[in-house]
């Protein structure tokens, strides 16, 4: 259940719809033209280049969402679908999924585009995690997240998971406390 969606009285309910914002408003469309300095020997985009990238249209997309500055907390496995070649287009779709206190989730998606053959083609995805600082650059609480979309409201509810995953694989959860990753393994 979404926070907006809880059974609060009338006076939190305004509080909370005052301190949420919508998915959209977070969103960032970032393009890069891959040059010859962005290539391998295959004279396709470097990996390590792609993520700096990413990272940057993530980490634009939480400040939108926060309002503050943001650090990088976790990036989740990145595969790399299709390569993108020397003179494409990389376009970089990100967009916070949740918020927790003082960290969000943003998704991005990734496509290379030949311009010359008008094709674009998907070539991978990943999940970020920022935390909000404050002034005195110490965690900051973020406004709530209201998914809209089918696709938002699907990314928000499984959010909670790949935070209980980063969570374990990162030493600050113990597996048996992990209760949305138990009720979908064990159907609890």
């Amino acid at each position: 259940m979404g926070i907006q969606n809880f059974p609060f009285p009338l006076s939190l309910r305004k509080f909370f719809r005052m301190n949420t914002k919508k998915a959209i408003e977070s969103l960032v469309i970032m393009t890069e033209l891959v040059l010859p300095n962005d290539t391998n020997l295959h004279n396709n985009l470097m990996g390590g280049r792609l993520m700096y990238w990413m990272d940057i249209a993530a980490a634009l997309a939480a400040s939108k969402h926060s309002n503050t500055p943001v650090v990088t907390a976790s990036v989740d496995n990145i595969s790399f679908t299709n390569p993108i070649e020397l003179g494409n287009v990389v376009h970089i779709e990100a967009k916070v999924t949740r918020a927790f206190t003082s960290s969000m989730e943003v998704h991005l998606n990734v496509w290379g585009e030949d311009i010359i053959q008008q094709n674009k083609y998907k070539s991978n995805e990943a999940y970020y995690t920022f935390v909000s600082l404050g002034s005195d650059e110490k965690p900051k609480q973020v406004p709530q997240l209201t998914p809209e979309t089918e696709e938002e409201k699907e990314l928000f509810v499984s959010a909670l998971r790949r935070r209980q995953l980063r969570l374990i694989l990162g030493g600050k959860m113990k597996t048996e406390d992990a209760s949305e990753l138990k009720a979908l393994f064990m159907g609890e």
